[in-house]
């Protein structure tokens, strides 16, 4: 993880953390970056970056400084205004510009905010980008083989320029649409918009095919954003569901690139129960790709057991849809995500998409005939238990040779049906440790002898 850059972009409390200053800054160096790139190679037209926010109140605050620094180095900045994501990675591919900017701190509270870059081919930026940025944002930028001391003012004709770009996102929920190969007419639909990014688009998108749409948490004041709400608190949706007898429900996080789902009968699905379903339905149509899901290190055991049952291969990353999505493409597999709902379809999208995911859980029920609790009764999850431990330093603190020992002994203890496992958060001062057993309380057991050690050790703020 960089100085700034963690596994989803630069991300922290807003004006603490991450001010308006170093939005500012992050966009005059992309400004300046991709003018440079097209100096060079001779192209003579400004570089076109676009832009995307979620509902946070710092998320003006943020578009506002990002789009100075862009428009101050020369760049033109197309804004999208409140959408989702995986909307700005789809835009930035398909209009060809330079990069995308998502400002969104994803499942956060609304204090926190983040800065995502996104590639000329939608993918999450590489390191050596934001590498570069992290240098300069340091006072030690190098560049095409040089020092850069500060970087020029754009002047006169060669200030960029700001563009309304509703329109993209507009295109962006026509796209979603057409991938609805089944009419949802007859269908009773839940969506807990999370008062985020998907508010203005899920519904849209569920009426379009047919759907009856019944929205909650859709009435964001800059301040709601995942309160008590969407994919990190789905007990509201459970409820919903249930007490109005609807066919199945959706839950997102604040900027809508994870989902996760209920079915009819109120039990909450993860992203595993996704994968598990929705890799089935593949293989079933001949569609899954070397036979294989791409999951992370935080799957459940029981996900794997079904696999086996079935047949499926699957390949094991570390956590982030980034690193799944990597693995994806250097593999030629069509499904991966994660336990948290990040589930990408590689055919359709280069990020997770949580409405895209909502939309194929569709599919398969509708050409299944099936309800939504038959579809993932196949798949038994271990009890798990995670606790995230706040700690001075992430790397002493896993590294510690006392932390192995408690890891090691518990590992011994669990044996072939259960696991432990310790790693640092991408996002946050954390260490997360998470044991999968039989039983909640052998779970328990192993994950409290880890946290202790790093306790006792002093490591734990």
């Amino acid at each position: 993880m960089g100085r700034y850059f963690g596994t989803d972009g630069f991300r922290g409390e807003a004006n603490v953390t991450l001010t308006a200053d170093h939005a500012f800054r992050v966009g005059r160096f992309l400004g300046w970056y991709f003018a440079e790139v097209k100096r060079r190679s001779d192209i003579e037209e400004r570089p076109r970056i676009v832009i995307g926010k979620d509902t946070r109140r710092s998320s003006y605050m943020f578009e506002y400084s990002l789009v100075a620094g862009l428009t101050a180095s020369g760049a033109d900045a197309y804004l999208l205004h409140v959408t989702t994501t995986p909307s700005v990675a789809y835009i930035t591919r398909v209009d060809g510009f330079d990069c995308g900017i998502m400002i969104s701190a994803s499942h956060n509270p609304f204090y926190d905010n983040g800065i995502k870059i996104i590639s000329r081919s939608g993918e999450k930026s590489d390191d050596t980008l934001t590498e570069m940025i992290e240098d300069y944002l340091d006072g030690k930028l190098e560049a095409f083989g040089e020092r850069i001391n500060e970087l020029p003012f754009a002047q006169r004709e060669n200030i960029g320029k700001t563009v309304d770009y509703i329109s993209g996102r507009n295109r962006y929920i026509g796209y979603l649409i057409s991938l609805g190969i089944y009419s949802f007419r007859g269908m009773r639909v839940g969506l807990d918009c999370s008062n985020g990014s998907a508010w203005s688009i899920a519904k849209a998108v569920f009426d379009a095919l047919g759907a009856k749409t019944f929205v909650i948490h859709a009435e964001p004041d800059g301040l709601n954003i995942n309160e008590n709400c969407g994919s990190t608190h789905i007990e509201s949706l459970r409820d919903f569901v249930v007490s109005n007898g609807l066919d199945v429900g959706f839950a997102f996080d604040g900027d809508a690139d994870r989902c996760l789902c209920v079915d009819e009968k109120g039990n909450i699905l993860s992203g595993d129960h996704i994968l598990f379903i929705c890799g089935k339905y593949l293989k079933e149509k001949g569609q899954l790709t070397n036979n294989t899901v791409v999951t992370t290190v935080m799957s459940n055991l029981g996900l794997y057991k079904a696999f086996d049952k079935l047949g499926i291969d699957y390949a094991k990353t570390s956590v982030g849809d980034r690193f799944v999505y990597e693995y994806m493409q250097k593999n030629s597999n069509r499904l991966g995500g994660e336990e948290s709902g990040h589930i990408i379809f590689s055919k359709y999208a280069t990020t997770g998409d949580g409405i895209l995911t909502s939309l194929k859980l569709m599919e398969v029920m509708l050409s299944s005939k099936k309800p939504m609790s038959a579809l993932a009764s196949e798949l038994e999850i271990f009890p798990q238990m995670l606790v995230n431990v706040r700690v001075k330093d992430k790397t002493s603190a896993r590294t510690d040779e006392d932390v192995f020992k408690a890891v090691a002994a518990a590992e011994k203890r669990l044996g072939e049906n259960g696991r432990i496992l310790v790693r640092e958060s991408g996002t946050e001062p954390v260490i997360r440790v998470m044991a999968e057993a039989e039983t909640i309380g052998l779970c328990r057991d192993c994950v409290d002898s880890v946290v202790k050690v790093l306790k006792v050790k002093g490591y734990s703020l």
